[in-house]
């Protein structure tokens, strides 16, 4: 897994977490739901590089 994917996937994973904050905050339940599903997203794309990378070693 190349640094440029995790600095992508942090990038992703902190959006969302500030989504959910914000969504929070305003009491908005879709920005919240935004905020969760964008992080789950960046957490999925690194176990999937994850297992890549276990299988080429």
């Amino acid at each position: 897994m190349g640094i440029d994917d995790r600095v992508e996937n942090t990038a992703e994973d902190l959006k969302g977490k500030a989504k959910e904050a914000h969504g929070k905050m305003t009491g908005d339940d879709s920005k919240v739901a935004e905020g969760k599903a964008d992080q789950a997203k960046a957490d999925l794309k690194n176990a999937a590089e994850d297992v890549k990378d276990a299988f080429k070693h």
